[in-house]
């Protein structure tokens, strides 16, 4: 079983969106042997002991482009999670350098950027500054389709 961890700042915009179309696109594919989930780096979505749900314009956008998802509310990672997930990806550099300090580093090389897979060094477009969920759509599902490709290309799931 391979276990990827998606992360964003809040984890209730761009890295549930990963999380659920990263799913439906194994599910489509027939892969049963990778589990996805997703995390933030802050606690400002998280309240006492439950965590705030995607945020609206995100589920629409996921509904409009036929991605199920369900219930979902926001968690920080931990530190335990490097040792829990064999890929670690961020949505930005900024995510990168948060997700590296709460682990303690990267010995493994189990960290990097979800647009690394598409071979650029962009970082996933953040909606809840430009209200553009659209665009962080694209950018994610692009991230995705490239992550999924490279773990068939490398015999790691199957099929």
């Amino acid at each position: 079983m391979i276990k990827i961890l998606f992360v964003c700042h809040g984890n209730i915009c761009r890295s549930p969106m990963a999380e659920f179309i990263f799913r439906d696109m194994m599910d489509k594919r027939g892969i049963t042997d990778v589990y996805a989930a997703s995390a933030a780096t802050s606690t400002e979505e998280i309240r006492g002991s439950r965590g705030n749900p995607i945020y609206p314009p995100a589920q629409r956008v996921m509904r409009e482009h036929g991605i199920p998802f369900d219930e979902h509310y926001a968690v920080q990672i931990q530190k335990s999670d490097y040792d829990i997930y064999d890929l670690i990806i961020g949505m930005d550099r900024m995510n990168i350098r948060n997700i590296l300090h709460i682990v303690g580093g990267d010995p493994d090389n189990k960290v990097c950027t979800l647009m690394s897979f598409t071979g650029s060094s962009a970082d996933v477009s953040d909606p809840w500054y430009t209200d553009d969920f659209e665009t962080a759509y694209r950018d994610i599902y692009a991230g995705c389709e490239a992550l999924a490709e490279h773990i068939i290309r490398a015999g790691k799931a199957n099929e």
